[in-house]
């Protein structure tokens, strides 16, 4: 076999493995980012992140789990874990979940869960940025076949109805009011993503 008959294999062998690496790194055609590609803080403003308070000792169990009970214990609590995350005890906010780490000790701008907390992001905000609308109106009354008394005369209250002069119902009562939206988890304030920081920066004991 010829030197160039040994060169062309060899290129024709690497070539497949080119183009699936090639094919790898190109970005989805749809202009959507890949799973947790969102969760990537390198890409994020840490300029935006409150200063850490300067509280001294702060510690997970006794300033930062009544903190986040209230604001996040709902989706990353026992009962439920979004994205596989729990923050409800100091092993699992460390141990993170399906986008890896939330809490990097030390290191507040490599912590998603400050971005996520003080919302300088839309896309991973928490608690999640939503308008809670009201629900439905309630159905109307049907009309009914014979007059109401009349509201403004005590003694019609021990009267019947008097019957439509058409025998047709009367017109259909109004629709109830619409039902108020589903509670939302209050957003920690600045002064507490402040006190999560420091205690990030502190080793997040």
């Amino acid at each position: 076999m010829s030197l160039t008959s040994s060169r062309l294999l060899g290129l024709l062998a690497v070539l497949p493995l080119s183009l699936t690496l090639a094919q790898a790194q190109e970005p989805p055609k749809d202009g959507k980012k890949g799973k947790g590609e969102e969760w990537d803080v390198s890409k994020l403003d840490a300029s935006k992140l409150p200063a850490a308070a300067k509280q001294e000792g702060v510690t997970y169990e006794k300033d930062i789990q009544p903190l986040l009970k209230e604001s996040c214990f709902g989706c990353h609590g026992e009962r439920k874990q979004k994205g596989d995350l729990r923050l409800d005890s100091l092993e699992a906010a460390l141990k993170g979940g399906e986008n890896g780490k939330v809490v990097v000790p030390g290191e507040a701008a490599k912590s998603s869960i400050l971005f996520a907390s003080a919302q300088v992001n839309d896309k991973i905000a928490m608690p999640p940025k939503r308008n809670g609308g009201g629900g439905p109106g309630g159905p109307g009354g049907s009309g009914g076949g014979n007059r109401p008394p009349r509201p403004d005369n005590n003694a019609d209250k021990d009267k019947q109805p008097t019957p439509a002069p058409d025998g047709k119902g009367g017109p259909q009562g109004p629709g109830g009011p619409g039902g108020p939206g589903g509670p939302r988890a209050k957003p920690l304030t600045a002064d507490q993503v402040a006190l999560l920081r420091a205690w990030v920066e502190q080793g997040a004991k």
